[in-house]
């Protein structure tokens, strides 16, 4: 029998705390109650959690000095929790009470998707209001712009135009020097900090215009975009589809604004999320872009994501201890079953398991984090083809082999049927139009089999998920048309053209 007077089980080693007790103290500080709990043991009083929220966001864009002093930032507005934070922190980040402030000059865009999320005019017009409210109070400059706006798009928006960071001629801390013997000027000559924020266009004075708000809902592109999304057929592939609209307009407007980044708000949960759906999608080449900090596949506009560092649950707490006002705006997969789309599927799977596993989507995330983007041997200096509609270099080059080989000869086979004893494959007589032989590529209409060859092999999934492509944007053809007539004449001057490796004769 154990006894305690003699070194049993009632002495040695203390008792611990039960595991599920509540921590009394801030992590941090050691002194205030905690008002939430991050993770297991992370307990935060509010002071220390808002220490170390706003942080975080200065030491991502620290640690990767992509954005100079005086540059031109687009925030991406959506009414969502992590855009919110997002405006929020840059707006905190340039306040006079900051302790260092943030040095580049802020614009805002909204982009209204009411028409192909089923939302009336009423409903749209009310969103409106709540955004412009929002947005007007941070005191930056801000576009309101439709999504039937795609339809007036240059077939520029399509190029990626060459950019150089190095051809600045200064480097990132000469910039950060340059600009405070600048600020150190001002100070000297008297200039008031409102009238250098106002110089920097950071924030605008009273009286002034300080948003592009749209007139009158345009209503014929608005039936063109809806005929458009109700052309394609699946979930998933209208998804994309208005990913990437709303991509080419958010480019669109910082080009003609002269702002040369933007910054979207995609947390660590998104990009998990992203990670996984894109993999399933066929991106997987191109996973560094779609989900790293920064992406330059558009060359003069560098596409940043500052807020990938914080989960769900870190914006969520932060919106709701500090008022963080968000608009709520229903999207394309609002309601729909787990199953209705990839990008809902593979949602679905990564919360289960993170209600499980509560270390999931940061592993995920980590794992995303390794990747980077190597450069494609395309001979030379010479400009890698890229992708009409998501600008990423192509990667449907078919070597033997490949995955893409065995995918489309598996295509080839399952859509080749015997032909039958009474004439054609179909049943129909051989020299019928409508016999399914007489298609030049098998299984694919023709009008879609030219746009193929200038798509990625995901965006070829999504256009082969549409019934026509008509409706597309006017943009996307001119596009196509300019790159299909400069291949045709490259093909017929391709004998007179010297070769990277040829040498001219010695005279």
């Amino acid at each position: 029998m154990c006894e305690a007077g003699e070194g049993g089980c009632g002495g040695g080693r203390p008792a611990k705390a039960p595991r599920g007790g509540r921590p009394v103290k801030c992590m941090k500080c050691k002194e205030g109650p905690p008002v939430l709990i991050i993770r297991v043991g992370d307990a935060f009083c509010k002071a220390c959690f808002k220490d170390y929220f706003v942080h975080k966001f200065r030491a991502t864009l620290g640690k990767n000095r992509c954005i100079f002093p005086g540059e031109k930032v687009l925030l991406a507005f959506s009414g969502g929790p992590a855009s919110s934070a997002m405006v929020q922190q840059v707006q905190e980040g340039l306040s006079r009470d900051a302790a260092k402030k943030l040095r580049f000059k802020p614009g805002i865009v909204f982009v209204d998707e009411g028409a192909v999320c089923g939302q009336d005019l009423e409903k749209r017009r009310e969103v409106h209001s709540q955004v412009e409210m929002i947005l007007r109070a941070t005191g930056f400059r801000f576009h309101l712009v439709h999504l039937e706006e795609v339809f007036d798009l240059p077939g520029s928006i399509l190029r990626s135009i060459s950019h150089n960071a190095a051809e600045d001629g200064q480097s990132y801390k000469e910039a950060v020097d340059g600009f405070i013997r600048w600020q150190r000027q001002s100070e000297r000559t008297g200039d008031s900090l409102p009238d250098q924020l106002s110089e920097l266009s950071v924030r605008y004075p009273p009286g002034k215009e300080a948003a592009d708000v749209p007139g009158p809902l345009a209503v014929p592109h608005t039936s063109e975009l809806t005929h458009l999304f109700r052309a394609v057929k699946t979930l998933t592939a209208r998804e994309e589809l208005l990913q990437t609209l709303r991509n080419h307009l958010i480019l669109h407007v910082a080009r003609t604004n002269g702002y040369t980044k933007v910054m979207v708000g995609d947390s660590c949960t998104r990009v998990a999320v992203k990670l996984l759906t894109n993999l399933c999608l066929g991106r997987g080449a191109f996973l560094a872009g779609d989900t790293g900090f920064s992406d330059s596949r558009h060359g003069d506009v560098l596409v940043l994501r500052p807020m990938r560092e914080y989960s769900a649950k870190e914006i969520t707490f932060y919106n709701r201890l500090f008022g963080v006002p968000a608009v709520f705006t229903p999207s394309l997969d609002t309601k729909a079953p787990d199953r209705a789309s990839i990008h809902r599927l593979i949602e679905s799977f990564l919360y289960k398991l993170q209600s499980e596993s509560p270390s999931t989507i940061s592993t995920v995330y980590r794992t995303g984090e390794k990747l980077g983007t190597t450069p494609r041997d395309a001979g030379g200096d010479a400009e890698p083809e890229r992708c009409l509609l998501c600008l990423c270099p192509l990667d449907t080059s078919v070597v033997d082999g490949s995955s893409l080989q065995s995918t489309l000869l598996s295509e080839e086979l399952c859509q080749k049927r015997p032909p039958s004893a009474e004439g054609g494959c179909c049943g129909a007589p051989p020299n019928q139009t409508g016999c399914c032989r007489s298609s030049p590529t098998a299984g694919v209409p023709p009008p879609q089999a030219p746009l193929l060859l200038l798509l990625c092999y995901s965006c070829r999934l999504t256009v082969k998920d549409m019934t026509c492509l008509e409706p597309l944007p006017p943009y996307v053809h001119s596009e196509a048309e300019r790159r299909q007539r400069r291949a045709a004449m490259k093909r017929e001057i391709q004998e007179f053209l010297l070769e990277d490796e040829e040498e001219l004769p010695a005279s």
